[in-house]
């Protein structure tokens, strides 16, 4: 049965509770746009392509309810600040207020719906062209290392990075080291949880340990997602990814960066400017349910860390492949019709 992280029913969003997996498979019912918003805060549904596409359903469930220009605005302040990082959820809340305000009330929203439903047919067509894109790149690559997660339950179709592995495993044997992904386990939760389910050969490993195993020659490649890329390439993701990046490079392996170009925000020069969102003390002081700590010890929580772009062998995108990203490669490819791909730049 294929993994869907979210689907849209007689007018409501439902989603599967990445909180409770890989325990428990358990769906909620959302109805507006501060549901969608709560949503999201907590993770129940994450990952930058899906954030995006369950705010543009969470904004036409409102504009349902209440359609006047105010209601429409508030809910898309309470969607945008729901996460700073990820640019998809902003870009996607823009394009549906965009639409939505186009029109007059008693249209919206009829056209709310449909803008939502193309948003989410977009992603997953990304996600099917990212998949064919990086396993050409990564080409006799067989022993892939990834981080967090990247599928289904972060993106349209089968995912971003993970939708390369599922293209490669297609083609011939893959084995994948996948990292655990502290403090909130989303490899080990629900990477493993998605390999599992498509009978992928894995093994999973604490995050401090992939450095080392590339170092000794266990990994071919490393292909991680991104949250937002800024537009000379620098790219931010799950925190843990620029350590790999840092490994990969000093073992001589390609370290490769897949996501729509949703994810590029080329209103920024650096990745720099990127928001890193500080989340709750409390995630790193517990792992799975039990507290490794006092309750009062200080923490630092970065949810994402940027990698530079000269890390970064390439950018693989619905449009093309940046190889290497820069400024002009990154924006090549924003510039390129979709179907249309730029190739290596």
């Amino acid at each position: 049965m294929p993994v869907a992280a979210l689907r849209w029913h007689d007018g409501r969003l439902e989603i599967l509770d990445q909180t409770l997996l890989p325990a428990r498979e358990e769906w909620l019912a959302l109805h507006d746009a501060r549901d969608s918003a709560a949503a999201i805060l907590r993770l129940a549904i994450r990952g930058a392509p899906n954030i995006g596409i369950a705010a543009a359903y969470g904004l036409a469930m409102q504009v349902a309810l209440t359609p006047g220009d105010d209601d429409v605005a508030a809910a898309a302040d309470v969607l945008r600040s729901a996460r700073p990082t990820a640019v998809n959820l902003a870009w996607a809340v823009d394009r549906m207020q965009s639409a939505v305000l186009a029109v007059a009330p008693q249209q919206r929203a009829a056209v709310a719906r449909t803008e939502a439903e193309a948003i989410h047919a977009a992603e997953n067509a990304a996600s099917a062209a990212i998949a064919l894109l990086g396993a050409d790149l990564l080409g006799d690559a067989r022993r892939i290392l990834t981080h967090c997660n990247t599928g289904a339950l972060a993106c349209g179709g089968t995912g971003s990075a993970l939708a390369v592995v599922h293209e490669l495993a297609r083609r011939g044997d893959v084995s994948v080291l996948t990292c655990e992904t502290r403090p909130l386990l989303q490899g080990a939760r629900l990477t493993v949880w998605e390999l599992r389910r498509a009978g992928i050969p894995h093994e999973l490993l604490v995050d401090g340990a992939a450095a080392g195993l590339i170092r000794r020659g266990a990994v071919d490649a490393v292909i991680v997602g991104c949250d937002r890329v800024a537009a000379n390439g620098d790219a931010a993701n799950k925190v843990g990814t620029y350590a790999h990046a840092l490994a990969a490079r000093a073992a001589g392996i390609p370290f490769v960066v897949a996501g729509p170009t949703s994810t590029i925000d080329a209103s920024i020069e650096t990745g720099d400017e990127i928001v890193i969102e500080e989340r709750a003390a409390d995630e790193v002081r517990h792992a799975g349910g039990a507290l490794l700590t006092s309750a009062d010890t200080p923490c630092r929580n970065p949810a994402f860390d940027v990698t530079p772009a000269e890390l970064i062998t390439a950018l693989v995108t619905e449009r093309g492949i940046a190889a290497p990203p820069t400024r002009e490669s990154v924006l090549a490819l924003l510039a390129t019709p979709f179907g249309q791909p730029a190739g290596c730049a």
